[in-house]
């Protein structure tokens, strides 16, 4: 059915910046038209720009619901344990419509945390059908460790010592037979049979080389190289991270690439401590950095390079990864929160605000899978969002640039609406295809009932912390 939408202004891109009074017309999912100069509409004032993109993140719950605050990486991943999905399905809807409010036609769901309450195949059906639901496109991966659960190395010292239930506790909840590389390659495959499509790219997905053994990247690499198949990986998120690479993989970036791991197929979270060098190879391989400059102030895992990874050619693109500044899925103030902080110094920018958005919108879709740049121009897919200019030109004293407003102040409560695929998804703040309230009234409910049963792990989370705090401070000192 074709669809036409007035806007006051349109972004065209970085180098043409907005044109006033466009009339856009989308018909089968796809833009077919553009004209500018059309008569200026009467009513209330509108931004139409490309939909943004969370190119990398989990669709779990929220964090803090389960005291998991301020906690280094190192004790928040096990910390985490009391937020496992009670219901996959209504877990990644509710993540998922999140971000769909935020203004996201495309998402990366690095699935780090199985419900534990199906066969992951089963799950990762109810994560695409919640996907369809709400009407975003997504990338999944099914995320793979078959090493080091609990610490980076011998976790001996840490469990030594505990009661043999306390110590029984932690291996229930951690320790699992590692899945060979063969079967998770099988189970990917069977993965992408059953739910990979237009608006679904699935994807491999080991957590980070910290966790991964040899053989399973080198088989991830190779199943990759013969089927075309991208790869989503964490990459040297912490100082703990870049300390155990240095002490046990040191030439680890380039075994990488010499593996045929880094490639055009690959992106790679975080990044924060990545050298110059190894910034080269990235660069050099066509694969992507996606920063999530919140979740690693949340984290205390430092600045990443992002302004020097730009420069020397990484592609960069932009991730909530669960932890947005206020952890609400604002994505425009994640992009913001980057620009500030890593675009420029004095008369020297990095990019201006409209490059920032074009790269991100641009990188991140090449991240997910999602089709097209992501730029509004005829015969590119209809993903836009509609910003009610009138808040965001709250003063309207004189003509000002309104993405160089939108980069100054915006935030999600301006998105009226989001389109996919050609498709309304949110309209005025509402989710079309899910009841939003409803689901999160309901994952409440669930997980009130269902925090009794790690009663015993938060009993003993203090003395798990510090014995954790203290093997990482011994073992991997990063002074």
């Amino acid at each position: 059915m074709a669809t036409e939408i007035s806007a006051s202004s349109l972004f065209r891109g970085p180098d043409l910046g907005a044109a006033d009074n466009v009339v856009l017309r989308h018909d089968g999912g796809v833009i077919t038209d553009i004209s500018e100069g059309a008569r200026a509409a009467s009513g209330p004032r509108s931004f139409v720009i490309p939909a943004f993109v969370n190119a990398h993140d989990h669709a779990r719950a929220t964090a803090s619901s389960f005291g998991a605050m301020g906690m280094p990486l190192e004790s928040w991943i096990l910390r985490t344990a009391l937020g496992t999905p009670v219901d996959p399905y209504l877990t990644a809807a509710s993540a998922l419509a999140r971000a769909a409010k935020a203004g996201c036609a495309a998402m990366m769901v690095h699935y780090t945390r199985p419900s534990g309450t199906m066969p992951l195949l089963d799950e990762a059906k109810a994560i695409a059908r919640a996907a369809s639901d709400v009407g975003i496109r997504i990338a999944f991966a099914l995320a793979v460790r078959d090493q080091n659960p609990i610490v980076y190395g011998d976790a001996e010292p840490v469990l030594a010592g505990l009661p043999s239930d306390d110590r029984k506790t932690i291996e229930d909840l951690f320790v699992r037979a590692p899945m060979s590389p063969r079967a998770y390659i099988e189970l990917t495959d069977a993965i992408a049979a059953a739910i990979a499509g237009p608006m679904v790219d699935v994807q491999l997905g080991p957590a980070g080389v910290q966790w991964c053994s040899k053989p399973l990247l080198e088989a991830v690499a190779e199943n990759s190289a013969l089927t075309g198949r991208r790869i989503h990986m964490h990459l040297l998120e912490t100082v703990y991270q870049r300390a155990w690479a240095d002490q046990n993989f040191p030439d680890m970036v380039r075994w990488l690439r010499d593996i045929g791991f880094l490639s055009e197929r690959l992106t790679l979270a975080h990044c924060i401590h990545a050298r110059p060098d190894e910034l080269e190879m990235i660069a050099a391989s066509g694969a992507r950095i996606v920063t999530n400059f919140s979740s690693n102030m949340h984290l205390r895992s430092g600045l990443a390079p992002v302004a020097a990874a730009h420069r020397c050619g990484c592609a960069i693109a932009v991730g909530v990864d669960g932890l947005a500044l206020d952890e609400d899925d604002d994505i425009l103030r994640e992009m913001r929160l980057v620009q500030m902080v890593h675009g420029g110094l004095g008369f020297k920018p990095t990019w201006t605000p409209a490059e920032l958005f074009a790269l991100a919108v641009r990188n991140g879709r090449r991240a997910t899978g999602a089709p097209g740049s992501g730029e509004l121009a005829v015969g590119n897919p209809a993903d836009y969002v509609v910003i009610d200019l009138d808040r965001l030109d709250r003063d309207r004293i004189m003509p000002v640039d309104p993405m160089a407003l939108l980069f100054a102040r915006g935030n999600a409560s301006l998105v009226k609406e989001v389109v996919v695929s050609g498709k309304t998804i949110v309209r005025d703040g509402v989710p079309a295809g899910v009841d939003l309230p409803a689901i999160e009234l309901e994952l409440r409910a669930m997980y009130r009932g269902n925090v009794g049963k790690f009663e015993n792990f938060q009993r003993m989370w203090q003395p798990l912390s510090e014995r954790l705090s203290g093997w990482f401070e011994q073992q991997l000192s990063c002074e």
